[in-house]
């Protein structure tokens, strides 16, 4: 499956919309990747071939019909994570610090700031 098959779902707003209507249930590191995806697309510095891959990725990952429903418990988003790890891969290199901290300013707005890990998450 190419991503930019789904490229021409993506928009902007239904991002945001999906993102503000799921993002309990979608979970922080999927929302991370996605962002990532975002804010990589935004720059400047992204060639067009890179945000085609990003269009088409998050283009699937705002499109209400699925290979996995996303209303099923745990494994909803499992293909959506697929398809922008596979975009992320793709477009590494595009995936700044400054497109990092962008994304993790807006989890935190989210979300908070990450829980510190305990001891024993530490050692493992």
């Amino acid at each position: 499956m190419t991503t930019t098959r789904y490229q021409h779902l993506y928009t902007a707003s239904r991002f945001w919309k999906k993102l503000a209507k799921q993002a309990a249930a979608v979970g922080r590191g999927t929302l991370e990747k996605a962002l990532y995806l975002y804010y990589a697309a935004q720059s400047p510095s992204t060639p067009a071939w890179a945000k085609r891959v990003i269009y088409g990725a998050l283009g699937y990952f705002i499109l209400p019909l699925d290979a996995i429903p996303d209303l099923a418990p745990f494994i909803g988003y499992t293909d959506d994570l697929s398809v922008m790890a596979a975009a992320l891969a793709t477009v590494a290199f595009y995936v700044t610090p400054e497109v990092k901290a962008q994304a993790h300013d807006k989890l935190e707005q989210w979300f908070g700031a990450p829980a510190a890990p305990t001891v024993t998450q530490a050692k493992s």
